[in-house]
Formats: C-alpha cells, structure tokens, sequence
C-alpha cells in the first residue's frame, strides 16, 4: 500500500498538536475539531505506523517512546508542507510571503527593531510578524514551521536537533543599575552588594543562568538568596529604574540604556559569560527573498555596530 494512500495532512497536523498540548480535549480546540475525530485521526496514524504514538498518564496523556521518535519527523513534515504553500501563496504578491522572526530579549531591544526600520527606509518589500518569548518556546515554534528564523544566543545542544546556527557575534552578560543608584560609578563593589538591593537574575532554564551561576562560582560571590528571576525585558527596565536594583541581564538587553546613560554597568568580571548571538533556522527550510533580506540585512547592522 502506497503511504499517500493511508497517510493525510491533517494525520500531522493532529499528532503534533497533540504532542504540543499532551492533551486530545485542547488539541481539538486549537484545530477546530471534535474530540472524537482527534481521536480517530491519532489511531489511523498510529495504525499506519504499526506502533502507538500516546498513551495514558495518570488523569491524561503522553508521548509513547514510539511518539518522541515521530515527533520530529512529524512536525518537520508539515512545516516543510507548510512552507511550500506560503511560498507559492506569495508569488505574485509584490509583498512575498510574511516573514515570521523570534526574537530572543538578547536582540528584541535594539538590533531587530532597528534592522526592520532599516528595511523599511529602504523600501524593501516584505511583511514581518516578530515574536518574542524563552528560547525553548521559539525554537519549538521555529520546528513547527512558525517562525522562518529565530534570532539570540546559542541554544543548548540537546535542543538543536534539524535547527541549524549562523553566528552573528558575541556577547557577554552585564550587571548593571540606574544611572542614580548609590553603587553606579564604584570602582569596587562591597562584599554584600548583592544582599543590600534587590537582585534580578535569568530565571531557571534560561540559556545564559548557567553562566550566571558558573561566574558567581568563578570569583567566589554568594548567589542571592532572594532574587527575582525574570528574563522579562520591560518587566527588568522598570525595576531596576524605579527601585535600586541590581539587574544581571545579557548585555543586548540594556545596550540602549547603557549608550542612553539611564543605567550604568557595575565593575564585576563577566568574561565567562561571554556566548555566541546568530540566526537560528530549520535545515530543511530555504528561506523566502524578504527572510533572506532580513538575515542579510540583520548582520550589516551587527557589523556597523562593532558587534561582529
């Protein structure tokens, strides 16, 4: 029996929403579809592939072994599926296909808003949806087909399965304060700077609160006891503005308002911190001309700043 014949479209499209909720209830929300036809597509699949895909969990569902290997393969499909139909739905239109960009906090401050503006004083054609978000989440959505390109720092190995990264340039992480914070300007820091204010650090499974961790090790400082955690951009900015706190952020995230003169970065050694910052994409993706544009135009600005 020919796979064409036995396999359809909405058999991908029902697994991987599935295995993106771990819920048959909200999957078929997010379709538009009875719980019951989500039912029946997800055993047609699991009887083409002669294996089962889901299975029970306490109160609800998860990926089989079987499932976890499928599901790449699955979402990879219908993203690749995806794309050529966006690709030929933009031919023809003077705008082209819509460029879909995640950008990471690290660049959603300065070098992609200001990338697009390029774009846009240059009357390139092109329409763009920028989203922002964790580093898991946009890397997911960058698998699922949709996001074109996912722009920040390194993602961990274990994550980079059919992603592929085109470094732009390094950066390292900053520990900074409002311009009028007692500490901005010491040339030395006291022992309990990071007990006597309030501390904002990379929340848990942030890509750069390793680092963090690890430079807090290296020179012998105590972590906060009681830090707040965020990786929230305007969240941080308003903190650390209106209530004398410390903010260990990536440098990319302040960069404006540390050239604005609003913050000020403290005298700590944050070489071990220091990371690549590229272009994140899927390997089987070929990138319409107005993504390429972007990409292209992306690294210009990163090399007219001194970044590259």
């Amino acid at each position: 029996m020919r796979l064409s014949s036995s396999l359809k479209l909405r058999h991908l499209e029902v697994f991987v929403e599935v295995a993106r909720k771990l819920s048959v209830t909200q999957a078929a929300e997010a379709l538009g579809m009875t719980q019951p036809a989500v039912t029946r597509a997800l055993r047609e699949l699991e009887a083409v592939c002669g294996k089962p895909l889901v299975e029970k969990h306490g109160r609800g569902i998860r990926l089989s072994s079987y499932g976890e290997l499928f599901r790449d393969h699955a979402g990879r499909s219908l993203a690749l599926a995806r794309d050529g139909v966006a690709l030929l739905q933009g031919l023809g239109e003077a705008e082209g296909p819509q460029v879909s960009i995640g950008a990471l906090p690290t660049v959603a401050a300065d070098l992609v808003p200001d990338t697009l503006a390029q774009l846009r004083a240059g009357r390139a054609p092109g329409r763009f949806l920028v989203m922002s978000g964790g580093n898991q989440y946009l890397i997911d959505q960058l698998r699922r087909g949709s996001l074109d390109v996912v722009v920040g720092r390194l993602p961990a190995p274990e994550t980079m399965a059919g992603v592929e990264f085109d470094p732009l340039y390094r950066e390292r992480v900053a520990v900074v304060v409002a311009a009028g914070h007692p500490l901005a300007g010491a040339a030395h820091l006291p022992p309990a700077v990071f007990e006597d204010y309030p501390v904002l650090m990379p929340s848990e499974g942030s890509i750069i609160r390793p680092l963090v961790e690890r430079m807090f090790l290296e020179q012998g400082l105590a972590l906060p006891r009681f830090p707040v955690e965020t990786v929230s951009s305007s969240f941080g900015r308003r903190f650390v503005l209106a209530h004398q706190a410390v903010w260990i952020i990536s440098h990319g995230v302040v960069r404006p308002d540390l050239q604005a003169g609003t913050m000020a970065a403290l005298p700590v050694n944050t070489d071990s911190t220091l990371g690549p910052v590229g272009l994140c994409t899927r390997r089987e993706h070929r990138l319409s001309a107005a993504a390429q544009r972007f990409c292209a135009a992306l690294r210009s600005h990163c090399a007219a700043l001194g970044l590259a």
